[in-house]
C-alpha cells in the first residue's frame, strides 16, 4: 500500500492507496512543530480507526505487525519543517526512504516555468493527475491558503499559472481590519442582493471569488483554447456551484497527483 501526504500551510491531507484506488484519506490541521514521532502516532490512529492493522509496530524480523503493508510513500510539503518530520517518521518507523516530490524528482511533465524549482509541489502533483484524468489542454483551480490556477498543455506541458490570496486568508483580513464586521459561516446566502451583514459578506465572498476564477480562467483559455477545468482543494466544494466555467471537482487530486509520480519513479 502507498500512503501519500500532501501537507499545505493550513491542513495537511493523507491518502492510502491499494494499487490505483484510494483506499482512505484523512485531513488534519497543518501544525509546524509537530514531531516524526507525533505523525506516526496520528496515522497509526487513523488506520485503526478505519479498519486498517497498525503498520508501524514492527516485530524483531522487521516484519510489520499487522496487515496494512506500506510499501511507498510520497510527500507533497510546502512547509519545510514538517517536510523534515515526515521524512524521519517515514524512516524510522516504516524503514523507507520517502519520495518527496521535489527538484530532480521524475514526474513525466515538462515544467515551462522561467524557473521550474519555484513551482509548488502540489502545483505539480495537480497538473500531473489533471492531465491523466483528462488531458489537454486544461485548467487546474485549487482552492487552499492560496488560490491557484495551473495551465497545462495538449501535449502535457506544466505552462504556469496564477496565485492569489485564498478565501479563508481573504475573510481573515476583511474581519481583522474592518472593526464592525463578524466573522460568518461560509455559505450561501438567500438573497444575491445581501439584506443584512451576514447575507452581504457570503454574498462578496461566494459570487465574489467564483467570479474572480472565472475571469481568470476566461483568460487563460484565450491562450489556450477551450480546456477541461477542473477544481480542486478544501473550499472548492462550496464555491463550485457558483462558477460559470469549472467542469470537474476531484477533491483527492494532489493524492492522485502523487501516485502516479510516485509509479513513474519505480
Amino acid at each position: 500500500m502507498l500512503l501519500c501526504i500532501d501537507t499545505g500551510n493550513t491542513q495537511t491531507v493523507i491518502g492510502l492507496f491499494d494499487g490505483g484506488a484510494l483506499a482512505d484519506h484523512w485531513r488534519i490541521a497543518t501544525v509546524a512543530d509537530r514531531t516524526a514521532d507525533a505523525l506516526a502516532l496520528m496515522i497509526q490512529q487513523f488506520l485503526g480507526f478505519h479498519g486498517f492493522d497498525p503498520f508501524l509496530v514492527r516485530n524483531r524480523s522487521d516484519e510489520p505487525a499487522g496487515g496494512a503493508h506500506i510499501t511507498g510513500v510520497a510527500i507533497a510539503s510546502g512547509v519545510p519543517r514538517v517536510t523534515a518530520e515526515l521524512r524521519r517518521m517515514t524512516e524510522r518507523y516504516l524503514g523507507l526512504h520517502a519520495l518527496v516530490l521535489e527538484p530532480g524528482v521524475r514526474t513525466g511533465m515538462p515544467i515551462l516555468y522561467d524557473n521550474p524549482k519555484e513551482v509548488g509541489a502540489d502545483r505539480i502533483a495537480n497538473a500531473v493527475a489533471a492531465y491523466e484524468l483528462y488531458g489537454g489542454p486544461s485548467i487546474v483551480v485549487d482552492f487552499g491558503t492560496a488560490n491557484t490556477v495551473e495551465a497545462i498543455s495538449e501535449k502535457g506541458e506544466y505552462l504556469g499559472g496564477a496565485i492569489f490570496p485564498g478565501i479563508e486568508i481573504s475573510m481573515d483580513a476583511l474581519f481583522e481590519r474592518a472593526a464592525a464586521l463578524r466573522r460568518v459561516e461560509l455559505g450561501p446566502p438567500k438573497h444575491v442582493i445581501g439584506k443584512s451583514t451576514v447575507e452581504s459578506i457570503q454574498s462578496g465572498s461566494l459570487y465574489g471569488f467564483a467570479g474572480q476564477v472565472d475571469a481568470i480562467v476566461d483568460r487563460f483559455q484565450v491562450e489556450l483554447g477551450e480546456c477541461a477545468i477542473v477544481s480542486t482543494g478544501g473550499l472548492a466544494e462550496a464555491i463550485m456551484p457558483f462558477s460559470r466555467t469549472i467542469q470537474h471537482y476531484e477533491p483527492w487530486l494532489t493524492l492522485q497527483g502523487l501516485r502516479i509520480i510516485f509509479e513513474r519513479n519505480q
